[in-house]
């Protein structure tokens, strides 16, 4: 039997203290990642810096990016020619499936296609 392949998702988390939300929505999007069993790398842009950076490698292998934000992010040109879903972090928190649905509907989407969740 085959293996299902694994999508590839890379994230960025950052809120405007870039405390408890930045890290609490990385840890969410793992949790959710794994239940869908997609192989996901995760930066975090918080008072401590940027931790875990993106390469250019993860961004160039990523189907999809999310960006999970509340503030500019720095570094964010890495991701124009990209597919990615853009969303606030509290509206992530309030309902992640909203935007993991949008993920999975950009999968299958053309490169550079872009959402802007509410």
């Amino acid at each position: 039997m085959a293996a299902i392949a694994e999508h590839r998702i890379v994230a960025v988390t950052a809120c405007v203290s870039g405390v408890a939300h930045t890290y609490m929505a990385a840890e969410r999007l793992e949790k959710l990642c794994h239940q869908e069993k997609w192989n996901v790398r995760i930066e975090t842009q918080g008072a401590l810096g940027i931790e875990c950076e993106l390469t250019e490698e993860d961004i160039r292998q990523a189907e999809v990016v999310l960006l999970i934000t509340d503030i500019e992010l720095a570094g964010v040109e890495r991701f124009e020619q990209c597919r990615y879903v853009k969303c606030g972090i509290n509206a992530f928190l309030r309902d992640p499936q909203k935007v993991m649905v949008a993920v999975r509907k950009l999968l299958s989407a053309p490169q550079h296609t872009q959402l802007i969740l509410d």
